[in-house]
């Protein structure tokens, strides 16, 4: 994971990750759990070389998105749910109202500056005077509230919202398209001011941190795109090919899927950016290695994955910077179906994986410890929860997780009903119908390949007949395409990650009315805790710290959805580049950046 996502991202968004693996019978002594990587690396690249002559106007810092599909093209982060879209927007700013500090806590001097009054109910938002869209135009009030209105609207293709945004006054109305307005955000100044005041039904400890799930972190550009239809957004022109920014570059041209290139914004508020020229290219992950050992790019959008790092750590001419990922991989098991009507996820008792012991038995046959300890280079490990460790305070370190243990997952099998039976090798349901399960992944590296066929091999060693969706693995935007449908039966398991918040209330994934809820669990449990998250007892982080633990146990019990890997986001740098640091608290990471040379060293 790099910068961009770490500090920009409002939201929860989708990514994908290349591991690879390998079949064994029994689990191997590696921990699996806790900060599983032996990295030490920096969050920053201290490069100290004078600036030569060459480095001029024409100087262009060559960004390697490394993906093995093309990316969607949605630059609105409301409307964006792949993290890939983030990467290739980011110089643009992402459009993000907050500064933060290394915690993700949000600080003044960014685009605008918070303030929490925990008596009123209320979160003031106050725009810097200064405040200017990549085109010229002011960033209003407006722009501020427009945000809640393309998240919640009712016709929006934003799977942004969830119960969280509920505690604004009047957005449960406008949500239902019971109201034209969000009645619980005003304008002091009016709605081309630069303050808006949001009123709410309670205020929570999460709303110190950027990404929370219930003050939205980014603005809409109103007046350029308040002609077109909320429900037409992410499909125009002002968002797929001529977009605006706020932040330090503005957009020169999109070759769709391809590529983005940028060149400084005259009007961005902050420090000057110091490259002329940016251009950010899609390369597959067979082919981001040999591109960074022929020195094509200078670094990459995203952190690369473990064989990669095995390959790359010790490339001439880049240094090696990294930190833990705010993401994780997890498995995800079809349970029901998204009620278009009531805006809410449905459980759906007689599916396939409805049954409990089935899911756990399927995770107890992997063995992920192996697969990590063999392939995992040191970037990447078995993950325990759904909380990753860089959360230190809420991740439940003591967690098992899921262990290979076969003789566990024989008996969970048969305890439920999925026998053997007529001398077949493949187990029945407990009605004695034929099941077959359909396990959905995204095509990858060879590596990502070697993994799915041990999870298929794990699988039939305890007897279940698990094959691949439609015989093959799938290409990443039809693979989700698939997976958020409000109903879909092609997909009883799959395998996936998520590039998470920098705040980790989990509702807008896991929550009744969240559309990323792809599996489409839903309990009471579920919904009290991830409530209780956030509630007034939860100003007591003892109290929060405790309730999260609580949550990451029950699902883990529940295996709706389970963990499957934690990772260490790393990106190659090359030594032309000074002024790099992920660190969350450099706010202004394209800024900073400058070329020594015309050319990669």
């Amino acid at each position: 994971m790099n910068k961009k996502k770490l500090v920009l991202s409002a939201m929860a968004v989708l990514a994908t990750v290349s591991l690879a693996a390998c079949s064994s019978n029994s689990s191997s002594k590696s921990s699996g759990t806790g900060n599983g990587s032996s990295l030490k690396l920096s969050t920053s690249y201290n490069n100290t070389s004078a600036t030569d002559k060459t480095a001029d106007e024409k100087s262009t810092l060559k960004v390697a998105e490394a993906n093995d599909s093309p990316f969607q093209g949605i630059s609105d982060p409301v409307l964006a749910s792949n993290a890939e879209d983030a990467d290739v927007f980011a110089p643009g700013g992402g459009n993000s109202l907050f500064n933060v500090d290394k915690n993700y806590k949000i600080v003044d001097g960014g685009l605008a500056n918070q303030r929490i009054d925990k008596k009123a109910k209320t979160v003031t938002i106050t725009l810097r005077s200064n405040a200017k869209w990549s085109n010229g135009m002011d960033v209003t009030a407006k722009d501020i509230e427009y945000a809640y209105e393309v998240v919640a609207n009712k016709n929006t293709t934003s799977q942004q919202y969830s119960s969280d945004f509920n505690a604004i006054k009047g957005m449960a109305a406008y949500h239902a398209g019971k109201a034209k307005t969000i009645s619980g955000i005003t304008y002091p100044d009016g709605e081309k001011g630069n303050k808006v005041v949001i009123h709410l039904t309670q205020v929570s400890p999460s709303m110190k941190f950027s990404g929370n799930s219930f003050i939205w972190g980014t603005v809409e550009p109103y007046e350029y795109i308040k002609n077109v239809p909320i429900a037409k957004l992410a499909s125009s022109a002002q968002i797929r090919k001529d977009p605006i920014f706020i932040g330090p570059y503005k957009l020169d041209k999109v070759v769709e899927g391809e590529s983005t290139t940028w060149s400084p914004n005259k009007y961005y508020y902050g420090k000057k950016a110091q490259i002329k020229h940016i251009s950010i290219n899609v390369v597959s992950s067979n082919n981001i290695v040999k591109a960074i050992q022929s020195k094509k790019y200078d670094i990459t959008a995203s952190g690369l994955g473990s064989t990669s790092y095995k390959q790359l750590k010790n490339v001439k001419g880049y240094a090696k910077t990294g930190q833990p990922a705010l993401s994780y991989g997890y498995f995800g098991f079809n349970l029901g179906h998204f009620d278009t009507k009531t805006g809410k996820n449905v459980m759906d008792k007689n599916s396939k994986m409805a049954n409990k012991n089935l899911r756990q038995a399927m995770m107890y046959a992997l063995n992920l410890d192996q697969v990590y300890k063999k392939f995992g280079n040191g970037i990447t490990w078995r993950a325990n929860t759904l909380i990753p460790p860089i959360f230190q305070k809420y991740w439940d370190s003591s967690a098992s997780g899921y262990k290979l243990n076969i003789k566990k997952a024989n008996k969970l099998l048969d305890e439920a009903g999925y026998k053997k039976r007529n001398g077949s090798k493949w187990r029945s349901d407990p009605n004695g119908k034929k099941l077959v399960i359909h396990f959905g992944a995204m095509t990858g590296n060879s590596t990502s390949a070697a993994e799915y066929q041990d999870y298929l091999q794990q699988w039939h060693k305890v007897g279940l007949n698990v094959q691949f969706t439609g015989g093959k693995t799938m290409e990443m935007n039809s693979f989700y395409s698939t997976l958020q449908a409000p109903k879909q039966n092609k997909i009883d398991i799959y395998s996936a990650a998520w590039s998470v918040s920098s705040e980790p209330t989990p509702t807008q994934m896991y929550g009744e009315d969240a559309t990323f809820n792809m599996g489409h669990f839903v309990s009471a449990k579920n919904t009290k805790l991830m409530k209780e998250m956030n509630s007034n007892k939860s100003w007591n982080d003892k109290y929060r710290t405790k309730v999260f633990k609580e949550w990451q146990n029950y699902m883990n019990e529940q295996a709706a959805y389970a963990p499957d890997n934690f990772a260490y986001g790393w990106s190659p740098v090359n030594h032309r580049v000074k002024g790099y640091d992920i660190s969350p608290a450099n706010t202004e990471f394209w800024s900073n950046m400058s070329l020594t040379s015309s050319k990669l060293q």
